[in-house]
């Protein structure tokens, strides 16, 4: 098969890694990462200019790329400078306005793309445990609470009324301080864990009741606890119709976790490139370390791993637009795959490197971390094993 990209992707690709590569250098991000914004708005603005943010939508909703490999190639090269402005969530909320938004939210898409507005998603919760489906917030029409009669509390989501009020926390907001907009997720109706009755609503910054309590994370940048107290939403805040929120919620988090294994497969090579770089100019016993025949094993084996990464979104990349359970399955797959080999490659190049890979000055030590929190971001290594193994069952 030709697993060959675009003349157009691969543009785009050279024009990405090469304006990264210059202005983005391992200082620069450093002191983005640790700056009290957590991005810079003004890089930000010039990876919009550069048409990076229009590549990852449809020509329909305001964009000219939109497809599974053209955010593993956005990702990919943002995975090389591990970029850390707020590529993810601009993904994951603008694709569930293109798939479920009335013609006034999908006017929202022009500010993400253009890079004047930055939105979040605030769906993870304290005790979810990565389950997409376990949703404690809760959002009731206005003066309808248990309207359906069946004592859980919940409002009937037929219920006339224009207004709802929204109740909950979300952790790990990313750029939650900074973004001007949420996605929120809130059951409407049924069980804590039942996709039945998730509901999205927009909720703006600055609603009365929203409070957000910022803290750096450790792998860079920032993100969020937000607290949504009695938030009164209008109708028009409602994403789609209520109550059948989840297959949108799925799959703008499935283009998440495709563009985190795709980031994950660009810090791995670069974390590689450094490693090889090392053993061919540390010297002990007067040669490079890199002519240890040991040594030489070991890098061919992380090279060999690296390659199925790669297959692994290549794989999850050409499923995002086949059936439900394909495309989940094939992005589990890849997930888990991204998490077993990340781990794998930062404690390697760690090891090959010896103690002065973990030190704060060497870049490597930051593409180590930022692939072990990759695995912990939508979906740990065991639980999409687990996922892979539930959908073949359903299917």
């Amino acid at each position: 098969m030709n697993f060959q990209h675009t003349e157009d992707r691969r543009m785009l690709a050279d024009s990405l890694n090469r304006f990264v590569s210059e202005q983005y250098g391992f200082d620069t991000r450093d002191r983005i990462a640790r700056s009290a914004q957590g991005f810079s708005s003004e890089l930000w603005g010039r990876f919009a200019e550069l048409g990076v943010i229009g590549a990852l939508f449809d020509e329909a909703n305001g964009g000219f790329g939109g497809g599974g490999f053209d955010m593993a190639v956005v990702f990919e090269c943002l995975g090389r400078g591990l970029v850390v402005e707020p590529f993810l969530d601009t993904l994951m909320v603008g694709q569930a306005l293109a798939r479920s938004g009335n013609d006034t939210q999908r006017a929202l898409l022009e500010g993400l793309i253009d890079g004047s507005r930055i939105v979040a998603l605030a769906h993870g919760e304290p005790d979810g445990h990565y389950e997409l489906a376990r949703v404690g917030t809760r959002a009731q029409r206005e003066g309808a609470a248990d309207s359906d009669g069946n004592g859980d509390g919940n409002a009937d989501v037929d219920a006339d009324g224009g207004s709802w009020q929204l109740n909950g926390s979300k952790a790990v907001v990313q750029h939650g301080e900074h973004a001007g907009l949420f996605l929120v997720s809130a059951r409407t109706h049924g069980a804590d864990d039942s996709e039945e009755g998730i509901s999205l609503f927009l909720v703006p910054r600055d609603t009365a009741g929203v409070s957000v309590r910022g803290y750096r994370k450790i792998d860079g940048g920032r993100a969020a606890e937000v607290t949504f107290d009695r938030v009164m939403l209008d109708a028009d805040a409602l994403l789609g119709t209520a109550g059948v929120g989840f297959a949108t919620l799925e799959y703008a988090v499935g283009c998440g976790v495709l563009a985190l294994c795709a980031e994950a497969v660009g810090a791995m090579d670069v974390a590689k490139d450094h490693t090889l770089e090392y053993l061919r100019t540390r010297k002990q016993f007067g040669v490079p370390i890199g002519s240890f025949q040991a040594l030489q094993h070991r890098m061919a084996d992380l090279l060999l791993e690296i390659e199925q990464a790669r297959s692994a979104v290549i794989n999850a990349a050409a499923a995002l637009g086949a059936q439900r359970t394909t495309r989940e399955r094939a992005l589990s797959a890849a997930k888990y795959s991204i998490g077993r080999i990340g781990a794998m490659v930062a404690e390697e190049c760690i090891q090959l490197h010896g103690g002065i890979g973990m030190t704060w000055e060497l870049p490597l030590a930051h593409y180590a971390k930022r692939l072990v929190m990759i695995d912990h971001q939508l979906g740990d290594e065991d639980h999409h094993l687990e996922r892979f193994i539930a959908l073949g069952r359903g299917s």
